[in-house]
């Protein structure tokens, strides 16, 4: 339930202030005659989003054993690629919605009628492809509660976004999105080892050592489980968050760390060189 609520609460605000944004900035230009063509674009961003979660969920349906186990290992690694380079991606860019609003200038000056449309359809399916590949994820490794988790996220996430476009820059999102962008992170390196996981078990990647270490104490009484037991209270969330295991692999192991390493390392090389600019750009 945790999981998806921060998913679902975390990429619909984005969406949220992502739409605001875009509205307020047309009546601003003097361009409402624009707005209902950026509300069709969200509108189809959304529709495409779900038409994505379902294609998935039909195909997984269509596979059963190993084959299943090879879909699933797949896609977690390439949802855990794709989502990790989008937020990287945003980092590295910085002023997102400065940058959104230029291109929507800029397609304004020319008239560009479907530039105005596919740049916000993109931004808008940028987040709602971030969604499926996430709430997959979390169906994956789901302990209960996703469905519930899922609406409330979307609801406070969708009242915030309608406060904080009121409020406008009375509201500082800075520390927000970096904690999210943290804990997003640290969900795809559970995407990540969670998809070798699958493919070891289909037998596609060598497994080398099976258990590192195990955490995971033979439950005594049922339905009684140790705090860091993958089904234990601290445990459960760890899982559903971050991909926790009580008795990993090597490689399921070494996947986490070295995918946790090569980000860290990245995000902090991108923040060097953003604030090198800066300063250039100041003197």
């Amino acid at each position: 339930m945790l999981a998806s609520f921060i998913v679902m609460f975390r990429e619909v605000l984005e969406i949220a202030l992502l739409s605001g944004i875009l509205i307020t900035y047309l009546d601003r230009k003097g361009a409402g005659q624009y707005k209902n063509l950026v509300w069709s674009a969200i509108a189809m961003g959304i529709a495409l989003s779900i038409l994505l979660a379902m294609g998935f969920d039909v195909l997984a349906g269509g596979f059963t054993g190993k084959s299943e186990q090879i879909y699933e290992g797949i896609l977690m690694i390439a949802g855990a690629i794709l989502v990790t380079s989008l937020i990287l991606w945003m980092i590295r860019e910085g002023n997102y919605a400065k940058k959104l609003t230029s291109q929507i200038e800029r397609a304004i000056d020319k008239k560009a009628v479907m530039g105005i449309f596919s740049i916000t359809l993109i931004a808008v399916l940028r987040e709602g492809i971030e969604i499926v590949f996430f709430m997959y994820g979390v169906a994956a490794k789901a302990q209960g509660g996703m469905i519930i988790g899922a609406v409330l996220g979307t609801i406070l996430a969708i009242a915030a976004g309608i406060i904080i476009n009121i409020a406008g820059k009375r509201i500082g999102l800075y520390g927000f999105f970096m904690v999210t962008n943290i804990i997003l992170i640290l969900f795809a390196a559970g995407m990540l080892s969670y998809g070798v996981h699958e493919l070891q078990e289909a037998g596609i990647i060598p497994t080398v050592i099976e258990h590192v270490y195990d955490i995971n104490p033979p439950v005594v009484t049922e339905g009684v489980y140790p705090l860091l037991h993958e089904k234990g209270a601290l445990g459960s969330i760890a899982k559903s968050l971050f991909g926790y295991n009580g008795n990993p692999s090597l490689i399921e192991s070494l996947t986490y760390v070295i995918y946790l390493i090569s980000v860290g390392f990245y995000w902090k090389r991108s923040t060097h060189e953003k604030n090198d600019n800066k300063k250039v750009t100041a003197n």
